[in-house]
């Protein structure tokens, strides 16, 4: 039964890796890929064939040497140089477009990735799975993108041009080393026996034993590395979150337990560093051992036959090293084990990632129907990532001309339903209409690091908009201030206040003139009088542009500004959702 699990559990990693390998080879890239492909193995190939002629030089040289014939010594010796010289210059080659072409499977893979991550809002739903404690969501992501893919297309094309490389040194010097052997006689039971080709048993004999036991010794790797990975990507990502809310640790005063969290992730990447190293410190006890006795182990088992005078020097020592070559073939897969152990928990890591993306692209969501006249929802269900029912049931609709502002307590739904109005919620049942025009305005916006006016215009281009029309949408977001800083560079997440980054968003809404505005606790953190001055804007720019406002939001100086009201209140008696909207 283990051995019919083992077989199965190689057959799958097989066709993990083939899922993972043939896109490329069969994109719009095909023929560079494959012509990059076909010309390593053709040098990996040449590389074998000039091991063979060198071998081939081993027993003339030596021979040479034995019977003291000068003449052919520095025959041999120019010989062997331009042997050498041709062997370094496939080698060199070979090195050179291997890394070429790891270099451009990466990035064909990276940007396929990053394409399939981004598209759909992916990356968020696949973070609310995560933290919902969906099982198909893999830790990480950005560590699998940048790390992963790279470690995958390293490890790819050197184990395989490593296993090719051995299958044809194997293949090429069998042959010579079977011819070198001649026959091994001995007797067992009374009986004579005679083994042909014994130098070529003795090195499976050698290899399949150093092999069962490599795989024994270092199985332990395979989980250790896929392990460390995970752990190492936690370490580092924590220390992102540090860096991105520094200013509000250090108002918390709250390094001491930020250290404290950094630390429990560098105890779990220590710990489990140093069972991996002892795991490969067993491993490489075995393999030196293993290294070192194959180097004896072909002089010991035909030194009989030189002994006795049935061969020379010369034809020893090409025994000697058609035995190495052979023996270094069949031991490929002790030799790459650590290396295997570490691809296959990367193979493992990238799939889950294929796999987390597929799932979100199966599950089932709103139906969500752009650019209609009005917003609306029809029979909408809303849902937490853990499946509890926070709305059932609703059928909302705001028309243009109007504005309608939605109240609650926290937790009760407000922001969810924004998101649902957005189009983003992929926790929900149901219809949402939304306008083309329409523009959403969130509590804490992202502003990417780097020049204002390209933090002002995102995520549109901002050559798309003039020097004065991206100032004059910072005066009317009441942020004269940065009017003239637009080439400044800097992380603006950071350097702004809370309030200077919610008038800096509405500043983007004043610039591209929407339509329709969705606005979460937009102005939450500015003081009144700015409030109202900003929501004066904003409702004559919709009302200018045809279009409507909602906005969700505790104050209720906001009142005066919105027609109609969605109150989230809790749902009495335990009702099958949390929470009832009543509208008003």
């Amino acid at each position: 039964m283990k051995t019919l699990e083992k077989l199965a559990t190689a057959r799958g990693t097989v066709g993990k890796v083939w899922a993972l390998t043939t896109p490329y080879f069969g994109s719009d890239e095909k023929w560079k890929a494959r012509a990059l492909l076909a010309a390593i193995v053709g040098l990996n190939l040449a590389a074998v064939y000039m091991l063979v002629l060198i071998n081939d030089w081993n027993r003339t040289f030596y021979d040479a040497l034995e019977k003291r014939d000068q003449a052919e010594f520095w025959v041999q010796l120019l010989r062997w140089t331009y042997l050498a010289f041709g062997y370094i210059v496939i080698a060199v080659y070979k090195f050179y477009l291997t890394q070429l072409l790891e270099v451009r499977w990466r990035a064909w893979m990276t940007t396929h990735y990053l394409e399939r991550w981004l598209t759909g809002q992916a990356f968020y739903r696949m973070e609310l799975a995560r933290f919902s404690g969906g099982a198909a969501t893999p830790d990480n992501p950005d560590q699998r993108i940048q790390e992963d893919l790279n470690l995958f297309t390293s490890y790819s094309v050197s184990l395989t041009m490593g296993l090719l490389n051995a299958v044809v040194t194997l293949i090429s010097f069998v042959g010579i080393l079977w011819t070198l052997s001649g026959s091994f006689a001995f007797s067992a039971g009374g009986s004579q026996y005679e083994l042909h080709g014994y130098m070529v048993w003795a090195a499976v004999a050698y290899c399949l034993v150093g092999s069962v036991l490599t795989h024994y010794i270092g199985r332990p790797q395979i989980a250790l590395n896929f392990q460390q990975q995970r752990y190492e990507a936690d370490f580092r990502h924590h220390m992102v979150r540090v860096r991105e809310y520094s200013e509000a640790i250090a108002l918390d005063k709250g390094e001491a337990v930020e250290r404290g969290h950094l630390d429990r992730r560098f105890v779990k990447v220590l710990a489990n560093y140093l069972k991996l190293i002892k795991a490969q410190k067993n491993l490489i006890w075995f393999n030196i051992f293993f290294g070192q006795a194959a180097l004896i182990f072909p002089l010991l088992v035909a030194s009989p036959r030189f002994f006795s005078g049935a061969i020379q020097l010369g034809q020893l020592m090409q025994i000697a090293s058609a035995f190495g070559q052979v023996q270094d073939s069949l031991a490929w897969f002790v030799d790459n084990y650590s290396t295997l152990a570490a691809w296959r928990a990367t193979t493992d890591r990238l799939t889950s990632f294929e796999d987390s993306v597929a799932a979100q692209a199966r599950a089932q969501r709103p139906e969500v129907v752009q650019g209609t006249p009005e917003l609306a929802a029809h029979d909408l269900a809303l849902e937490l990532p853990d499946g509890a029912v926070l709305l059932s049931g609703l059928s909302l609709r705001v028309a243009p001309g109007e504005s309608v502002l939605v109240k609650g307590p926290s937790g009760s739904g407000k922001s969810t339903l924004f998101r649902a109005f957005a189009g983003i919620w992929p926790f929900a049942r149901g219809k949402v209409e939304i306008p083309a025009d329409t523009m959403c305005v969130p509590q804490n916006p992202y502003f990417p690091d780097g020049p204002l006016r390209d933090a002002l215009a995102y995520p549109e281009p901002a050559g798309r908009y003039s020097d004065d029309a991206l100032r004059q949408a910072l005066q009317d977001a009441l942020l004269p201030q940065l009017a003239q800083r637009l080439a400044d560079e800097d992380a603006w997440s950071q350097k702004l206040s809370g309030g200077e980054r919610q008038r800096l968003a509405l500043a983007r809404v004043f610039l591209k003139q929407p339509a329709w505005v969705l606005a979460d606790e937009a102005t939450s953190a500015l003081d009144e009088p700015a409030e109202r001055t900003l929501y004066l804007r904003l409702s004559a720019m919709v009302k200018r542009k045809g279009g409507a406002i909602v906005s969700i939001a505790h104050r209720p100086a906001l009142d005066e500004f919105h027609a109609r009201r969605w109150q989230l209140e809790p749902s009495p008696g335990g009702g099958p959702a949390a929470h009832l909207l009543r509208q008003a």
